[in-house]
């Protein structure tokens, strides 16, 4: 048996249960063994009521003081009672099992482990574990992994098989060289797999971390820069450099340009008109007009006689640029289309067949621009829209539909310039800073969760004036070690506090693409009064209707996640607010979102973001597939960013092969 055996080769793991791992992209041992955990649960000190900080994940020693309530409320069956210590009370409440009335009686006692919130002036602690003390105590100072998982597959049943995967540890390919091992004293592979899976403590398992992220920042500056060698060489094959339409629709635009907006049009006409072809980002705050520079750049491309491809990351955004478009180029006789996963398969094959043939100026869509049936006739501009969505190999595959297009990616993720020249290092950089005239600021707020009720009334009369709401929770469903509001259940009790006509919904990762399109849609036509939604909207919906944005649990987000967020209200002419409701009392993660409350300047937040977080903050709310690196995050781990980019550096300045670098059994998002 090897680590490229399919996983169902290891003992206890049958095919039902190779078909679950299967759904999380484990097919082999060498798959799970680098499935690392998102999170570990550590079980300290109990502490008396009294002293639990709100807001915090907490182990309370009490003794149950009420007799078992059980109801149901619509679908769920709601379990409480009250436990109590000399120091005082707290609510305890579970969903969906009523089977604990036959476990809790008056007077016994246990330590109970969950997140502490308030509501109505009273402590609660939804879906808190329990332990006997014994139990608990042989529990103290562990660190129990967390992994990501699908329906039907458990969490002891993935620790479970990387224990029985772990005596094969050492056939994992180490990709990173010998003489970077040695010069930057990086631990042995094996050992920060092991590490990372099950550390000893805290600092171990950091140590073990850190050699992980090294790897995957590692292996993808490697890739940067074999993209930036490529593009040093590559002659510009599509020089265009009649800019009398574009000029033309500059001017008949119904505003005008921002000076950056204006710089980064410069920016792409001397590149485009180079001997060189072009590889530009352009980075701007939520807002700040980078589609409009994107049209522009497409209207040059077309009426100099080439094609454009536009990819998004979700339908909805590609079908609300393929709107744009039609609407803007109504005049100028662009003939644009639109691709996606949903496309009708007739549809496809027209659309196919008129690329081909040159019919078709510019082709917008998703993924579904990439595959191997899409054939175009002259590609010369290639864009990519929210460019952190998007790996370098599924950039790198868009780019050679064509014969070195010219390449303008997106991002609104206002990352500080020091970590996008090494995060881009392929790419030049435009920079929009400004923010078009027209646009209200943001009001902001940051409150705790007293403040709930009135938020509810303010988002009411915002709807009663024909606006809608989005209301972001961190997780989806309840989970015994979830310690946050969750969409599935938040959308049942807040029914209570609108007219039975506010018409509610909710949208998660976890859905199907069909799923999440159809409900984004419905929002976008305006169905849809409030959806309550996991941070998948951070990307996707363009709504100038939406003006309230309430975030729970605030506090669980980083600073630059809750700008993102932010950014889907204030993108019409109404003014928008956005809600920050803090759970904790912990006045670090309050000093954090007072930094968002005084400043709707992305840049800005984004370097603040830096230099606050610390060692212990980097298990924030992540959604699948947010992030280009499984463990690794720019912010969080920005000096092991920076040592991973000196290493790449060296190995050039050595002359060493890179292409002999291979990414075997390494998960990243190339």
């Amino acid at each position: 048996m090897n680590v490229k055996d399919k996983v169902e080769s290891l003992k206890g793991v049958g095919k039902k249960t190779a078909a679950l791992f299967s759904k999380i992209n484990i097919n082999t041992i060498a798959d799970l063994l680098r499935y690392y955990p998102r999170n570990y649960l550590i079980y300290g000190e109990p502490c008396d009521i009294e002293s639990a900080v709100i807001g915090e994940r907490v182990a309370i020693k009490a003794s149950i003081s009420s007799y078992v309530d059980v109801k149901k409320v619509r679908k769920l069956t709601i379990v409480t009672c009250n436990a109590k210590d000399v120091t005082g009370q707290v609510r305890l409440v579970w969903y969906n099992s009523p089977f604990l009335k036959q476990v809790f009686h008056i007077g016994q006692t246990y330590i109970f482990v969950g997140n502490l919130s308030v509501r109505k002036n009273q402590l609660i602690i939804e879906h808190p574990e329990y332990y006997s003390i014994e139990q608990y105590e042989s529990m103290k100072t562990s660190m129990q992994p967390i992994y990501s998982l699908t329906a039907g597959l458990s969490n002891k049943t993935v620790t479970k098989g990387v224990k029985a995967a772990l005596p094969l540890i050492d056939e994992i390919k180490d990709t990173v060289p010998k003489e970077i091992i040695d010069k930057f004293s990086l631990m042995p592979l094996e050992e920060a797999i092991n590490g990372v899976h099950f550390p000893s403590d805290f600092d171990s398992m950091l140590l073990c971390r850190n050699r992980l992220v090294f790897d995957e920042f590692f292996i993808f500056l490697v890739r940067m820069a074999m993209i930036r060698e490529h593009n040093v060489k590559s002659v510009n094959n599509y020089v265009i450099d009649d800019f009398t339409e574009i000029d033309k629709f500059i001017a008949n635009l119904p505003f005008e340009l921002t000076n950056g907006q204006r710089e980064a049009v410069n920016d792409i006409k001397n590149d485009i008109s180079s001997n060189s072809v072009m590889n530009r980002l352009i980075q701007g705050d939520v807002g700040s007009g980078k589609t409009a520079v994107a049209e522009i750049a497409i209207l040059a491309t077309v009426k100099n006689g080439y094609q454009a491809a536009f990819m998004a990351p979700t339908e909805v955004l590609a079908k609300q640029h393929y709107d744009s478009l039609i609407k803007d180029y109504k005049d100028y006789d662009v003939r644009v289309e639109l691709l996606v996963g949903s496309t009708k398969l007739s549809e496809k094959r027209r659309i196919y067949e008129a690329l081909t043939n040159g019919e078709i100026d510019v082709l917008v869509g998703t993924h579904a621009l990439i595959q191997d049936k899409v054939v175009y006739n002259n590609l010369a501009l290639v864009i990519t829209d929210e460019q952190h969505r998007f790996g370098v190999r599924q950039r790198e595959k868009l780019s050679k539909k064509g014969e070195d297009p010219h390449v303008l990616v997106m991002s609104a993720t206002p990352i500080p310039r020091t970590l996008a020249i090494i995060m881009y290092g392929d790419l030049d950089i435009s920079i929009i800073k400004d923010m078009p005239a027209n646009r209200k600021p943001i009001k902001n707020c940051v409150v705790g969760p007293k403040y709930r009720p009135t938020a509810y009334k303010f988002m009411s009369d915002q709807i009663g004036e024909g606006h809608q709401i989005y209301i972001i929770c961190p997780m989806v469903e309840a989970s015994e070690n979830v310690e946050a509001e969750n969409v599935i259940e938040y959308q049942e009790r807040i029914k209570e506090y609108f007219s039975s006509e506010v018409n509610i919904a909710y949208l998660h990762g976890k859905m199907s693409a069909d799923e999440k399109n159809d409900i984004m849609e419905s929002y976008v036509r305006k169905e849809i009064d409030i959806l309550i939604s996991t941070t998948v909207i951070e990307v996707g919906i363009n709504n100038p209707n939406s003006t309230v944005m309430m975030i729970e649990n605030a506090e669980k987000f980083g600073l630059s996640q809750l700008h993102q967020l932010r950014g889907r209200v204030g993108r019409g002419d109404a003014q928008s607010y956005c809600i920050m409701l803090c759970s904790s009392d912990n006045s670090d993660a309050q000093k954090r979102l007072e930094i968002l409350n005084k400043s709707n300047d992305g840049f800005f937040i984004a370097n603040e973001d830096l230099k606050l977080r610390g060692p212990g903050d980097f298990f924030g709310v992540r959604q699948s597939g947010d992030m280009l690196f499984m463990l690794g995050d720019i912010y969080n781990n920005a000096d092991i960013l920076k040592k991973a980019s000196d290493a790449v550096n060296y190995l050039i300045k050595e002359s060493f092969p890179l292409e002999t670098l291979s990414d075997n059994n390494t998960t990243v998002y190339l």
